[in-house]
């Protein structure tokens, strides 16, 4: 049974709201040349992506172009991108506080990541903290993610587009700093002091925010109107809406009344069924 039915919100329906599809952990048994298609066949016309190269933060031509005509063929939309992060999933969480090789790698990747996403019209990008690091000095790491964070928001100004900044949870990523929504937006803020710009916004993600047992209705009525992107999963499991125990029609008509209208990324698992079938909570 579709868990958005008619009725199921106090003034809507999942029409309400647009979703888009993470291919970087949905369709992930197709190559990623054929994810575009997949989900435009599944219904969908917008995806999202983490970094597709986590091996390489600066990608031959070829390949960009390659993924480029792949998304535009399927007449998909790229709603929003990853910078450069290292391995995901994986214990890598983010490259731009880390000092040394992983930062400088950071920084190679962002007028990549904003070219590429200027050409598909995407105006979203995520960059994602780092964690803390045994041989470094945390209150060097955070001036060093303020001067990455400050680079990718010019970078992301110039495109159009607003710089995403997320808290992580404290479960599966116990060496992340930003675990609530509270010091993901104080980061947010502290970028957009630094540069003027005010593109620097909160992504809110329902999963990784109920894993740190946070108030999730208190945290939408607080940060709605900070929020540049919303992301979901159930929880437990990281699985599709319906599978865990988060209210997850109740939580996201709570954001469209106070006053959130973006896309609603789907990122989470399929588990053991092709991705395809993984939307059966949606009406048709």
């Amino acid at each position: 049974m579709p868990l958005f039915e008619s009725g199921t919100f106090a003034s809507g329906t999942a029409e309400d709201h647009r979703f888009s599809v993470n291919l970087s952990i949905l369709f992930t048994e197709l190559p990623l040349l054929e994810r575009p298609a997949a989900a435009a066949a599944a219904g969908f016309d917008a995806v999202e992506l983490w970094w597709p190269w986590p091996d390489s933060p600066t990608p031959a031509p070829a390949a960009l172009d390659a993924l480029r005509r792949a998304i535009e063929d399927a007449g998909v939309r790229l709603t929003g991108l990853n910078f450069y992060a290292g391995q995901l999933p994986g214990p890598a969480r983010g490259a731009l506080s880390l000092p040394g090789e992983e930062s400088e790698r950071f920084r190679a990747n962002v007028e990549v990541t904003a070219g590429f996403a200027a050409s598909l019209g995407c105006t979203a990008l995520n960059a994602l903290y780092g964690n803390r690091v045994p041989e470094a000095d945390p209150a060097a790491q955070d001036a060093l993610a303020l001067e990455n964070l400050v680079l990718a928001a010019r970078a992301a100004d110039r495109i159009g587009a607003i710089l995403l900044v997320e808290a992580l949870n404290r479960i599966e990523s116990p060496h992340y700093p930003l675990v609530g929504a509270p010091a993901a937006v104080a980061v947010a803020d502290r970028v957009n002091e630094v540069t003027g710009l005010g593109n620097a916004t909160f992504l809110m993600d329902l999963y990784h925010l109920s894993m740190n047992g946070e108030d999730l209705p208190r945290v939408i009525d607080t940060y709605a109107h900070r929020t540049g992107h919303v992301q979901i999963a159930d929880n437990p499991g990281r699985g599709a809406p319906g599978t865990g125990t988060l209210p997850l029609a109740d939580l996201l008509d709570r954001l469209r009344k106070a006053g959130y209208d973006g896309r609603i990324g789907l990122e989470y698992k399929p588990g053991d069924r092709p991705s395809a079938e993984a939307f059966d909570w949606l009406p048709r």
